[in-house]
């Protein structure tokens, strides 16, 4: 179900009409969650509610017997693993491999057997099963650790594993935040309802407004037969999609944060100010924080992180990078994607470029336009449908075919103009401190802030464009 939908908005009347009335009454509450998580999930396919299912009972039981034969629970985490990367690599990943060895059979002349032919349920990908995956997956490891006692409320787990507004796309919600959340949910006031307000709206702005906009011109010049060969041209392609897919997938997550307060639930912040990141490293502790955390929580310091010499912690950063561009889809263009951000990072560790350059006069300012930059490079195998359009396309950004400005495309047109230049304003307005200062102004007007609240909806609903999914789905 999503959430740019007339049965969405169903939905959401339909839970805030009948949860409030189960606030006092827990088990009634946590079913009553749950159950409409799993309509909301299994909407365009009931199947996909099994999956969740077994995913989750893997580790709701495998929680269970470490706690009651904590001797063995080395072997329970084992298994926990196993199954549930198991079905994110049957449903996400044998195609990418089956293709993959097909490949090579074929490169090294070696008849492709029947073997390799693409498995059916691997063309089939549920959606956010990335996301729910490595959610449960933390709670059995927090278990393991002793950090987080298993519940043995199933009702209180699955409440946790599919609690609908951000089940699809994230943020990833640990069980230590959310779980005794659950139990004890905020009481909700008339604050607490604006605020939640105001962030689905702006949710549905960032996405309607400025990720539905430019999509149609980012997706024109990737599927074009004959796209325009110049380097400003892909420089500025590159711009609109790194805009879009920040107002797509911030846009979601600022609605799932909203509908969370207004469900006295309270979810982390995913996205602070990207564009604005000193360097490669900055950039993710900016972007997608919930994941780019967990990948430093449960991968890149279990391997040692950086306390096991200099060689091994590059080692160990590449491997972190290479399973988080995998983790966002099963392709080689993904792959290659976390090695340029492997590579980029590894340089920063080893010169210190970010820092040395920021010390000089107008240092700050380079650094950020720098690192802006690189992420927009890093973008093309992220967006292309294959290596070799990846590899085209980053050799014209770098002048290859020179620099050419067909500004009667219709990507230079007044639309993605308008939408490049607010965003921009908006950006030199928080590197300023001014954004935060003018939004005290306008909650401290009595009239102002409904008025803003109506114009930002209704300029959503009027100057939207053409529908799109919602682009961290697919992962």
């Amino acid at each position: 179900m999503s959430f740019v939908s007339v049965t969405f908005l169903c939905f959401i009347v339909a839970y805030f009409a009948v949860a409030p009335l189960l606030r006092e009454r827990r088990t009634l509450r946590l079913g009553f969650m749950t159950m409409m998580s799993l309509v909301f999930y299994g909407w365009a396919d009931p199947w996909w509610i099994l999956l969740l299912v077994l995913s989750g009972l893997i580790d709701f039981v495998a929680a269970i017997f470490m706690g009651r034969f904590p001797r063995f629970k080395a072997v329970f985490l084992v298994g926990s693993l196993v199954g549930n990367l198991g079905i994110l690599g049957l449903f996400k990943y044998s195609g990418f491999v089956a293709h993959s060895l097909s490949a090579l059979c074929t490169w090294l002349g070696v008849p492709v057997q029947e073997v390799l032919v693409l498995p059916t349920w691997s063309t089939i990908l549920p959606a956010g099963i990335s996301f729910y995956t490595f959610q449960s997956m933390s709670y059995t490891i927090d278990v393991y650790r002793g950090e987080l006692k298993a519940t043995r409320d199933p009702l209180h787990f699955f409440a946790y594993l599919a609690i609908f507004p951000q089940l699809v796309a994230g943020p990833i919600v640990r069980a230590g935040e959310l779980l005794p959340q659950l139990l004890a949910p905020t009481r909700v006031d008339l604050r607490g309802r604006v605020d939640g307000l105001w962030l689905i709206v702006w949710g549905f702005a960032k996405k309607m407004l400025v990720a539905d906009n430019l999509a149609p011109y980012v997706d024109a010049a990737f599927q074009a037969q004959h796209p325009p060969v110049g380097a400003i041209f892909w420089w500025w392609i590159m711009l609109l999609f790194a805009l879009q897919i920040y107002g797509d997938f911030s846009g979601y997550t600022s609605i799932a944060r909203g509908l969370g307060r207004w469900m006295g639930l309270s979810f982390p912040v995913n996205f602070r100010h990207p564009y604005l990141a000193l360097g490669i490293r900055d950039f993710w502790t900016r972007w997608h924080i919930s994941l780019s955390t967990w990948f430093r929580d449960y991968c890149y310091r279990p391997l040692g992180g950086g306390r096991v010499g200099h060689v091994r912690a590059h080692c160990n950063l590449w491997l972190t990078m290479l399973a988080s561009g995998l983790w966002h889809g099963a392709a080689w263009t993904f792959l290659l994607w976390g090695a340029f951000h492997a590579a980029l990072v590894s340089c920063e560790r080893l010169t210190r470029w970010p820092d040395r350059l920021s010390r000089v006069p107008g240092g700050y300012a380079m650094v950020v336009l720098i690192t802006f930059l690189l992420v927009l490079l890093t973008w093309v195998p992220f967006r292309a449908g294959s290596l070799e359009q990846a590899w085209t396309i980053m050799g014209k950004m770098c002048g290859a075919n020179g620099l050419g400005v067909p500004w009667a495309h219709p990507a230079f047109g007044l639309v993605p103009a308008l939408i490049v230049g607010a965003i921009f304003l908006r950006e030199v307005l928080h590197a300023c401190g001014r954004d935060h200062a003018i939004r005290m102004r306008i909650l401290r007007a009595p009239l102002l802030e409904p008025i803003a609240l109506v114009c930002v909806v209704l300029a959503s609903v009027y100057f939207r464009g053409p529908g799109h999914q919602f682009i961290y789905f697919q992962f």
